[in-house]
């Protein structure tokens, strides 16, 4: 599977002519997408791709593989998602770990939507946001929006990008100020979400700027945070489907617009000896159906 999950990195980087469009593409990590197109190199005893900073072109071995590569992998696909049954006779017991908060405002409705059209699929949802290695926990579909973050032994599924925000109340910046550049939050109250982390990335004009905060209140739910922020406490780093409504009716503000936050992605990770369990890929292709290619709150 490591050959395949190769073979994939090196598909999207030859579409996409770069390494870090490919991993916005996997919703992997740069580093996942150099590393597994090196390891197929290495495997192939060929050079795939001439590189330079700006540009990836595929050399003539790196033209020959993908051209091979192509209809082999679509087929493997195809072999992955099993044989078609009616969904009434697909029974399954489903272990689901799913965000907090896009499963209160969305994914909610593609759970009940998927029970009833497979009415002898048993689901067992556990909310947390946190990352989750689902072979070593027991899960059979995780779902997250970690996207420097990969385990052995699964298939990985990306579904959507998710816009985040740097956001305050308008009392907030009254009183503290508007930052003007990502340096300026050291003397700010932050409000950390902490499955991310403290190190706030941004991308500036001449690369990115990662800046380490300490957090005025730390939080492992978006909810808290956000309506710290509505209260004047901070400065929060939220999912722009959460604070969009907020943001439009002005009880929170945009800031540091000049330095956007890399979108995370969502994607759906299913240990490889489920992954194609009819169920399973049943629930992601419905999945797919709805984030996929904009999710509803980008619409």
């Amino acid at each position: 599977m490591d050959t395949y999950l190769n073979f994939k990195a090196f598909q999207a980087a030859a579409k996409s002519g770069s390494f870090s469009r490919a991993a916005r593409e996997l919703g992997l990590a740069v580093s996942v997408v150099t590393k597994r197109v090196n390891q197929l190199e290495h495997q192939l005893h060929a050079t795939l791709f001439e590189r330079t900073t700006r540009r990836l072109t595929l050399t003539e071995a790196g033209r020959h593989y993908l051209e091979r590569s192509r209809p082999l992998l679509a087929e493997f696909d195809d072999l992955l998602k099993g044989p078609s049954r009616d969904a009434k006779e697909i029974g399954d017991f489903l272990r689901i770990k799913a965000p907090t908060s896009l499963t209160f405002f969305h994914l909610r409705h593609v759970f009940d939507a998927y029970q009833e059209a497979f009415p002898r699929v048993r689901l067992e949802i556990v909310l947390m946001d946190r990352a989750v290695d689902p072979v070593l926990e027991g899960f059979d579909v995780s779902i997250g929006a970690h996207w420097n973050l990969t385990f052995a032994g699964v298939l990985e599924k990306p579904l959507c990008p998710l816009r985040r925000m740097v956001c305050a109340s308008p009392d907030y910046v009254a009183k503290h100020g508007m930052p003007a550049h990502p340096r300026d939050l050291i003397d700010h109250h932050c409000l950390s979400f902490i499955p991310t982390g403290n190190a706030w990335s941004f991308e500036g004009r001449h690369g990115p700027i990662t800046i380490e905060v300490t957090p005025h209140l730390a939080s492992n739910d978006g909810h808290m945070l956000v309506d710290a922020a509505l209260n004047g406490r901070g400065i929060a780093v939220a999912s722009a489907y959460i604070v969009k409504d907020m943001v439009r009716s002005g009880r929170l503000l945009p800031l540091l617009t000049d330095f956007p936050i890399p979108d995370l992605w969502i994607k759906a990770i299913s240990p490889m000896r489920r992954a194609s369990a009819p169920a399973v890929v049943a629930l992601i292709d419905r999945l797919e159906a709805f984030l996929s290619p904009v999710p509803p709150w980008d619409m």
